[in-house]
């Protein structure tokens, strides 16, 4: 068995070229890293090192060695890594979601499980990879995977709606389109997912006023009269009504493209033991009468 540290010097050397550097760089002495190569040589039985009176360069052998070396680190790194996560979700269960709507109810979970709700926000396109890493017990997304070793369930849709200020003439209208908001200003939070991809695919000639944070965004909201978004799923977490506050008026938007249908994924090996937190997920999802 060849210790790792052999191996990190030789992917280090191969970076470096020098032995200087790579001490340097490994934090250790220069004579430390020349007996560890002439300990990797030994133990493989095969010469890595062209050694010259004024110069050390690796061998074809050398070169290979240290590119086996790299996938070798990186594997072990990977081993560690998803083993550590597996521990973790066996201990807690890890929810993740492409976006925020969820969010909310996700945290509502703590009240009954060992729940941990991850607020940075997973790409759609690693949700396969996060789950299978173990990163993650469970995501939220909008896309419905079923395979070998994941399946997805259907947990309800989000749709996007527009508060308005009450004395614009949109405010009298029971439903708008993304068409008819076109050359508003919004008030928007900067981090929202595939939403904001959605709102500027949809209104390209809007201006949004991209906020950091939440409490900035309500302070914004609150003395002025930006219109700004929300949906029925952040409708859920503040419980309100469909006038928010004196001045604003909540409208849904009728495009295909305000609704997000959503699903959790899960390993189809920790189904059983999901299987509590699922049929919850299912019943705080806002009824489908929001709309």
């Amino acid at each position: 068995m060849i210790d790792n540290y052999l191996l990190e010097e030789l992917v280090v050397f191969s970076k470096t070229q020098t032995l200087a550097k790579t001490a340097e760089k490994l934090m250790v002495t220069q004579p430390t890293v020349t007996r560890g190569m002439q300990k990797l040589e030994e133990e493989l039985g095969v010469t890595l090192f062209d050694r010259q009176p004024n110069k050390i360069t690796l061998t074809k052998t050398g070169q290979l060695a240290a590119q086996q070396a790299k996938k070798l680190l990186a594997a072990n790194q990977d081993f560690v890594t998803q083993i550590r996560n597996f521990d973790q979700t066996q201990q807690t269960i890890k929810i993740g979601t492409i976006a925020p709507g969820p969010l909310p109810i996700a945290e509502h979970l703590k009240q009954d499980f060992n729940v941990a709700v991850d607020r940075h926000f997973v790409l759609r396109q690693d949700v396969n990879s996060a789950l299978l890493d173990h990163q993650y017990s469970l995501i939220f997304s909008d896309q419905e995977i079923q395979n070998d070793q994941i399946e997805s369930l259907f947990i309800g849709k989000e749709h996007l709606m527009v508060n308005l200020d009450q004395f614009m003439y949109l405010a009298n209208k029971q439903r708008v389109t993304f068409k008819e908001l076109r050359g508003l200003s919004f008030v928007v939070l900067s981090d929202i997912g595939p939403w904001k991809q959605i709102i500027q695919d949809n209104i390209p000639d809007a201006k949004f006023l991209y906020q950091a944070q939440r409490d900035a965004m309500t302070e914004i909201t609150k003395y002025s009269n930006f219109p700004y978004f929300s949906t029925n799923v952040t409708d859920w977490e503040t419980h309100q009504p469909k006038r928010p506050d004196n001045d604003r008026v909540r409208i849904p938007i009728t495009d295909a493209a305000a609704t997000m249908t959503f699903y959790v994924s899960y390993l189809k090996s920790r189904r059983a033991q999901l299987r509590p937190v699922l049929q919850e997920l299912s019943t705080l999802w806002p009824a489908e009468s929001t709309r």
